[in-house]
C-alpha cells in the first residue's frame, strides 16, 4: 500500500479540518454590529438552525432505512454490512459539511455587513473567510473519510491482488452514495425553502406593493435570507462534496481495472488506486495557499481580488499534479483497453498529467461560458433587459432561448474534453479530468459560498436600516457573489458530467461489461426512460415551489391586509415613493417607526420549512429506486442505457435551467442599476422593472431548485448503479 505515505490522505483531511476550526474561530470574534443588526441575524440563523435540523431528523429515517436494506437485503458474500457503514459515514461526513458551513455563514452575514461599515477589503475578508469555512470542510471530510476508510478496509481485506483492492472499492462506494443521498435532499429542501420565499418577497413585495424584497417591513424577507442560507450553502456544500467524493471513487475504480489490463507489476503498487486521492490532497494545500492572496484595496475591485487566490490555486495545483503523477505512474504503461476495441494500448504519465489539466481547463470554459451567458454587462443579458421594455411575455420568451443557446458551449466543450482525454488515456483518464476539475474545489467553493454571505449581508444593512453607503458596499460584494455563483453552477454541472462519465466506466467495470448495445430494445427503451428521469425530477421541485410559493403569496398578502401598523406604512411609502426618507413628514416616520417588528417573521418561515420538508422526500425516492428497479428487473446493460439516458439529458437540461435562471436574474438587476433602450432610461418601479421581476420569478425555481438538484440526480443514479453492481449483480 505504498507504505506510510497513505496515511498523509487523512491527515491532510485533518490539516484542513484544523484551518476550518481557525477561520471559524477568527469570524466568531469579529464584531457582530449593533443590537439591531444582532436581532435580525438571530431570526435568520434560528430559521436555518430550525430547518436544517429538521430536515436532519427526516433524513435520519431514510439513511437507517437503507443501512438496512443494505445489511439485511443484499448479498451477504460482498461484505455488504460493510457498505452500510461506509454509507452511513458519507451520510454524516455530507450533513456535517452542510451543517458546518451554514453555522458559519449565519455568524459571518451579520458580522460582514457591520465591516462594510468602515472599508471594503474588511468586509470581502470576513464574507470570504466565512465562505472558506465551507469551502475547507467540504473537502476536509472527504479526504478524511475516503482516506481513513481506505487504510480501515486495506487492513481487512489485504491489497496483494487487484481483486482485493477491487473489493475495498466495491465496500468505499457506500460512502458515495451516503454523500450523494443527503446532497440530493439538502439540495432540493433548501431549493423549494429559499424560492418559495424569494417568490413570495418578490411578487408581492417588488410588485404588487413597490418595496424591495429585503426592506424589513416585508414578512417574506427573512424566510428569503435564511433560504439563500440553506439552499446556497447547505445545499451546495453537500452537492459538491458528493462531486468531490464520487469522482475520487471513479477514478480509484478505474485504477483498479487500469491495474487489471496492464499486470499488477506494471505498477509495483497500488500508485493508479491511490493517485486520485493524493491529487485531491494536493489540491487542498492549494486551495489554503490560495486564500491568502484574496485581499482589495478600498475602492478596488473585489472579482479581481477573488480570482487571484482562485489563479494562484490552480497555478500551484498544476505543478503539485505534475509532479506527484510522474512520480506516482510509470513514464509508459501498456494496458489491454477493452473499451478500445480489445487492442493493446500504450499511455504515458505525461499524458495523464495533460488529462487532468484538460479537466481543470475545461471547468474554466464552462464556468465562463454561465458567466457570458448570465453576466451582468453581456449582450444575452442585455438582450432579455430590452425585451423587458415590451413586458412580461418577450421577457420570458427571449430568456428561454438563451438558456438553449448557453448549452453549446458546455456541451462542446464536455464532448471535446471526453474525446481528447479518451484518446489520451482511456476511461481513466477521464475520471482522473473529473477529478482535476475539482481538485481545487476548495477555493471555488469558498468562493461560492461568499455570495450568499454577501447577499445577506446586504439584507440585514437593509433591515438594520443602515447608511447607504454601507449597502452600496454590501451590493459590490453580492453583484461579484451573483456571478460567482453563476460560474459555481456551471462549474459543477461540468464536474458532475464528467464525474458521471467516470462512474459509468466505474459501474461497467463492477459489472462486468464491456459494452452496451443500443440496438437491444431493452437497452434503447431504458434510455429513453433515463432521458425522461430529469424531466419528471425537475417538474416535482418546479411543482414544489409552485405550491410552497402560493402558500407564502397568500401569507404575505395577509399581513400586508390585515396587520394595521404594517397596512399604514405600506400606504406611506406608496405617498412618499419618489422620496428620500429625510425629507418625510413627521407624521410619516412616525408611523414607519410604530410598524417596526409588527411583520410575523416566523410565520413565513415555518410556511417555507414545512413546504420544503414535505415535497423533497417523493424526488429522493424517485432518484433512488428508478436504478435499482431497473437493474434488477431488467439486468446490467438495461440499467447503462438508463444511467446515459439520465446523464445527456440531465446535463442538457440542468446547464439551460441554471443560465436561463441566472439570465432573467441579472436582466432585472440591469434595469434596477438602470438601464436605457432607445433614449429611454429604466429603473425600479418601471412597467420594464415589474416585466423582469416576473422574469426573474420563472427563473427563480429553475437556477436555484431543479437545475442545480439535476447535478446530484445523474451522479446519484449513477452511484446507486454502481453500489447495485458491486453488492447484488
Amino acid at each position: 500500500m505504498n507504505g506510510w505515505m497513505i496515511y498523509l490522505v487523512p491527515l491532510i483531511g485533518v490539516f484542513a479540518l484544523v484551518f476550518t476550526a481557525a477561520r471559524s474561530s477568527w469570524i466568531s470574534k469579529q464584531d457582530a454590529g449593533n443590537e439591531k443588526m444582532r436581532k435580525i441575524a438571530g431570526f435568520i440563523s434560528d430559521g436555518a438552525m430550525a430547518f436544517i435540523k429538521a430536515e436532519y431528523r427526516i433524513l435520519a429515517i431514510f439513511v437507517v432505512f437503507i443501512t438496512l436494506v443494505l445489511v439485511f437485503v443484499a448479498d451477504p458474500e460482498t461484505s455488504s454490512p460493510l457498505v452500510a457503514l461506509s454509507f452511513v459515514l458519507g451520510s454524516a461526513s455530507s450533513a456535517l459539511a452542510g451543517f458546518i458551513g451554514l453555522r458559519i455563514a449565519t455568524r459571518a452575514n451579520v458580522r460582514t455587513a457591520n465591516a462594510a461599515r468602515f472599508s471594503l477589503n474588511r468586509a470581502l475578508k470576513v464574507a470570504f473567510t466565512g465562505g472558506s469555512v465551507m469551502g475547507m470542510a467540504v473537502v476536509g471530510l472527504g479526504m478524511l473519510g475516503l482516506g481513513a476508510l481506505f487504510i480501515l478496509y486495506a487492513e481487512i481485506f489485504g491489497t496483494d491482488t487487484p481483486d482485493l483492492v477491487g473489493r475495498i472499492l466495491s465496500v468505499i462506494t457506500g460512502f458515495s452514495f451516503g454523500a450523494s443521498t443527503i446532497a440530493l435532499f439538502s439540495r432540493v429542501g433548501g431549493g423549494i425553502f429559499t424560492k418559495a420565499a424569494d417568490v413570495g418577497a418578490d411578487l408581492v413585495g417588488k410588485v404588487e406593493s413597490g418595496i424591495p424584497e429585503d426592506h424589513p417591513l416585508n414578512p417574506a424577507t427573512v424566510a428569503d435570507n435564511v433560504g439563500d442560507n440553506v439552499g446556497d450553502v447547505a445545499g451546495m456544500g453537500a452537492d459538491l462534496f458528493e462531486s468531490y467524493v464520487s469522482s475520487i471513487v471513479a477514478a480509484m475504480v478505474l485504477g483498479v481495472s487500469m491495474m487489471l489490463a496492464a499486470g499488477n507489476d506494471a505498477f509495483g503498487g497500488l500508485s493508479p488506486v491511490i493517485l486520485p486521492m493524493f491529487l485531491a490532497a494536493a489540491g487542498i494545500l492549494s486551495s489554503i495557499i490560495g486564500t491568502f492572496f484574496v485581499r482589495v484595496k478600498e475602492g478596488g475591485n473585489p472579482a479581481a481580488a477573488l480570482n487571484i487566490g482562485q489563479l494562484i490555486s490552480a497555478v500551484v495545483m498544476v505543478v503539485l499534479s505534475w509532479f506527484l503523477i510522474t512520480w506516482m505512474l510509470p513514464s509508459e504503461i501498456v494496458f489491454n483497453d477493452l473499451l478500445y476495441g480489445g487492442i493493446e494500448r500504450t499511455i504515458t504519465s505525461f499524458n495523464v498529467f495533460l488529462s487532468t489539466i484538460i479537466g481543470l481547463v475545461a471547468g474554466l470554459i464552462i464556468g465562463y461560458s454561465t458567466e457570458y451567458f448570465t453576466g451582468l454587462n453581456f449582450l444575452p443579458v442585455r438582450i432579455i433587459a430590452k425585451q423587458s421594455t415590451s413586458g412580461s411575455a418577450t421577457n420570458i420568451i427571449s430568456g428561454l432561448g438563451i438558456g438553449m443557446l448557453s448549452t453549446i458551449i458546455p456541451i462542446v466543450t464536455i464532448a471535446a474534453s471526453i474525446m481528447i482525454v479518451f484518446d489520451l488515456s482511456g476511461l481513466y483518464g477521464i475520471a482522473l479530468a473529473a477529478v482535476g476539475m475539482l481538485s481545487n474545489l476548495g477555493i471555488q467553493l469558498s468562493v461560492d459560498a461568499y455570495g450568499p454571505i454577501s447577499d445577506n449581508a446586504g439584507g440585514i444593512a437593509e433591515m438594520s436600516e443602515l447608511p447607504s453607503e454601507v449597502r452600496e458596499k454590501t451590493d459590490k460584494l453580492d453583484a461579484v457573489g451573483n456571478t460567482t455563483a453563476a460560474i459555481g453552477k456551471g462549474f459543477a454541472i461540468g464536474s458532475a458530467a464528467l464525474t458521471a462519465l467516470a462512474l459509468f466506466g466505474a459501474y461497467m467495470t463492477a459489472a462486468k461489461i464491456t459494452e452496451i448495445d443500443v440496438s437491444q430494445a431493452v437497452v434503447i427503451s431504458t434510455l429513453f426512460v433515463g432521458a425522461l428521469l430529469p424531466y419528471v425530477f425537475s417538474a416535482l421541485t418546479i411543482k414544489a415551489v409552485s405550491d410552497a410559493a402560493l402558500r407564502m403569496i397568500e401569507e404575505v398578502r395577509r399581513q400586508f391586509n390585515t396587520i394595521e401598523p404594517l397596512k399604514k406604512a405600506l400606504a406611506v411609502m406608496k405617498k412618499n415613493d419618489q422620496k428620500p426618507m429625510k425629507d418625510w413628514s413627521p407624521e410619516d416616520l412616525q408611523v414607519m417607526n410604530e410598524a417596526d417588528g409588527s411583520p410575523e417573521y416566523g410565520k413565513c418561515v415555518t410556511i417555507s420549512t414545512q413546504a420544503a420538508l414535505k415535497r423533497m422526500i417523493l424526488p429522493g425516492v424517485l432518484a433512488v429506486a428508478f436504478p435499482v428497479i431497473t437493474g434488477l428487473w431488467l439486468g446490467a446493460e438495461a440499467l447503462g442505457g438508463l444511467l446515459v439516458g439520465v446523464t445527456v439529458s440531465g446535463v442538457l437540461l440542468a446547464i439551460f435551467q441554471s443560465n436561463a435562471g441566472g439570465s432573467w436574474d441579472n436582466a432585472k438587476k440591469l434595469i434596477e442599476s438602470g438601464f436605457t433602450h432607445k433614449g429611454v432610461t429604466y429603473k425600479k418601479g418601471s412597467e420594464a422593472h415589474k416585466a423582469a421581476v416576473v422574469g426573474d420569478t420563472v427563473g427563480d425555481p429553475l437556477k436555484d431548485t431543479s437545475g442545480p438538484s439535476l447535478n446530484i440526480l445523474l451522479k446519484l443514479v449513477s452511484i446507486v448503479a454502481l453500489v447495485l453492481a458491486a453488492t447484488a449483480f
